[in-house]
């Protein structure tokens, strides 16, 4: 089956007419002159002014921690807000701008990929747009052809579908661009989601083709800034952005071990080994270390960026044994316990300054997302529905709460919860749910 591409899916767009000086939103016109640590403050200020942005995977800096205080516990049949149910499968984190929440999904078995906006009060469906149609990848049965979740600025949403190319649009579903990245051979699909970096696009090419690269492109008009080769192997890590004393340094998981580039210009700052490969889950940043989990079994270990070359001898921290098996959800920290959840349902807490192994439960049953962080507590989301509330220490994970959400369909929940005006939205792959007070009317 041959590809259908847009019209502006070519290798280099045509330059769209450049924005004027007052048009672009005050966030915009603070990322083009601060560094992320400010930008992100930024982020936080309208978030208290009710704007409440979960712009990317694992919101604002990408790791899984939100700044509400009153998310509900529990799933009960009186606090489902709305469900709105989702054409076809798909399991992209659910991204919120203000009023509007965008998602991916994908049909016929991949052979069409939908960029969706959806109201965020009622769950109404304000747009969706076709982004791709065509002779789909191999995926594996757990991944799809859409997991990768959209990235905004405010301004702009991308959306990112391994084969099916990196599309950008305006909030109101205007397309701007189509880029299309490669072939992404391979058995088990794409899944890693583009970040903005002030106003460039972040995206992580990982695959068993030879474009295998991280790439950098002009969110207005799909132009490629810089392009940093890859190991030519398959790979599903979203990459964050960390201030560092000595720098800022974007931070991509892989399947030989974590790297740092500079978010600038794509130079490759250090790498250092992992323990058994994949490499799916994204490191924690937190206490000015970072966290790392290899996806297959072996050891957690703990990192201090800022070095040069090779850090393994010198900038490894520790590295404690993990046996809790496969690993899919990416680690939280909460406070000075550290979280592993495996997808078999094992939780350990870790101690951040020593990697000492504190405890560990069986939480549940399969689990594939990760955590959402708020405050004290974390919140689990298995794939069965199961909502598993605790507040870990030391001593214990301290379950505080259990709940399920209940319904006719037959879904999987691999979407992670993102918090949005003291509600939850919860995205499995056949529908997304709001849970929480002040029902404004059921999406459906």
């Amino acid at each position: 089956m041959a590809s259908r591409l847009p019209s502006s899916f070519r290798a280099h767009p045509p330059l769209l007419k450049p924005d004027l000086p007052g048009s672009c939103t005050v966030r915009q016109r603070l990322s083009r002159s601060m560094p992320a640590a400010a930008v992100l403050t930024c982020l936080i200020v309208l978030a208290a002014r009710g704007e409440d942005p979960w712009p990317r995977w694992g919101g604002p800096d990408g790791s899984s921690h939100t700044q509400e205080t009153d998310l509900p516990l529990k799933v009960t049949e009186d606090n489902v807000a709305w469900t709105t149910t989702l054409p076809g499968s798909g399991q992209s984190m659910p991204v919120v701008w203000g009023e509007r929440i965008f998602l991916t999904t994908a049909l016929d078995e991949g052979a069409k990929r939908l960029v969706l906006c959806l109201d965020r009060e009622s769950g109404r469906t304000l747009w969706e747009h076709v982004a791709w149609t065509g002779e789909p990848e191999r995926s594996h049965r757990m991944n799809g052809h859409a997991s990768a979740t959209c990235a905004t600025n405010g301004k702009v949403v991308v959306a990112f579908f391994g084969r099916g190319g990196l599309h950008a649009y305006t909030l109101d579903g205007k397309l701007l661009w189509s880029r299309d990245l490669g072939a992404f051979d391979g058995p088990w699909g794409t899944a890693a989601s583009p970040i903005f970096y002030g106003d460039t696009v972040i995206q992580n090419c990982d695959s068993e083709s030879p474009e295998s690269a991280l790439v950098a492109f002009d969110s207005r008009t799909g132009e490629t800034l810089w392009s940093t080769p890859r190991q030519v192997i398959r790979g599903w890590s979203t990459p964050i952005v960390i201030d560092t004393p000595q720098r800022e340094e974007l931070i991509l998981n892989s399947h030989t071990g974590v790297r740092s580039y500079n978010p600038r210009t794509g130079e490759e700052l250090w790498s250092c080994d992992g323990f058994n490969g994949r490499g799916e889950p994204v490191p924690a940043w937190a206490h000015d270390k970072l966290y790392v989990i290899n996806g297959l079994m072996g050891d957690i270990y703990c990192v201090r960026p800022g070095g040069e070359g090779d850090v393994t001898k010198t900038h490894r921290l520790w590295h404690t044994t993990r046996r809790a098996g496969r690993d899919l959800p990416s680690p939280v920290v909460v406070g000075d316990v550290l979280l592993g959840c495996s997808m078999a349902g094992i939780l350990v807490g870790y101690d951040c300054e020593t990697g000492k192994e504190l405890w560990k439960e069986r939480i549940g049953s399969k689990f594939a997302t990760t955590p959402l962080v708020c405050g004290e507590r974390a919140y689990l989301l298995a794939e069965d529905g199961e909502l598993i509330v605790i507040e870990p220490d030391a001593a214990a994970a301290h379950i505080v709460a259990k709940s399920r959400l209940e319904s006719d369909r037959e879904e999987v929940f691999r979407s992670s919860i993102v918090p949005c005006q003291g509600q939850l939205l919860i995205r499995s792959t056949k529908a997304l749910y709001c849970i929480g007070p002040n029902a404004a009317g059921a999406g459906d």
